[in-house]
């Protein structure tokens, strides 16, 4: 299940990816233009941005900022920096491998072999969608939907 912190996390991304010329936007911007809250937001652009996805920027005209073009974010990497694994079994995780305990023989659980197939299927497609396509397709539906 996809953790609000991580949907927050996205929603803020895009919005700063709407962002002409990569205009630092303030938390409170963003939280109103997304309708989330400031103080959860704080905290979970502070992850980025030690994270380095986002950067940040003291003063007049300050905010925080894309550190890169929103076309190179991609989903699984926010839910990884924020969540942890994808994956729903510890034992088909990529990066966060763990044997579980109650298991006789990885090599024939069934169970094991199904969660491999819906983890490589969810890395094929949070790991191939950017902010950047998130964004697009938010404004297709906008404009399908505004459309005579």
């Amino acid at each position: 299940m996809l953790t609000k912190r991580t949907k927050y996390a996205i929603k803020a991304l895009i919005a700063l990816a709407r962002s002409i010329d990569n205009k630092p936007m303030l938390i409170a911007e963003i939280a109103t233009q997304e309708g989330l809250p400031k103080r959860f937001l704080e905290s979970i652009l502070l992850d980025l941005k030690r994270a380095k996805v986002l950067n940040s920027k003291m003063g007049a005209g300050g905010g925080y900022f894309l550190m890169q073009n929103s076309s190179d974010v991609m989903v699984s990497e926010i839910i990884r920096i924020l969540d942890g694994p994808i994956a729903l079994l510890p034992c088909v995780s990529l990066n966060f491998y763990q044997r579980c305990e109650e298991c006789k023989d990885e090599v024939t659980c069934s169970i094991r072999k199904m969660m491999v197939k819906v983890r490589d299927a969810s890395i094929a497609i949070m790991g191939n969608t950017s902010i950047a396509d998130l964004m697009n397709q938010e404004k297709e539906m906008i404009d399908k939907k505004n459309s005579p």
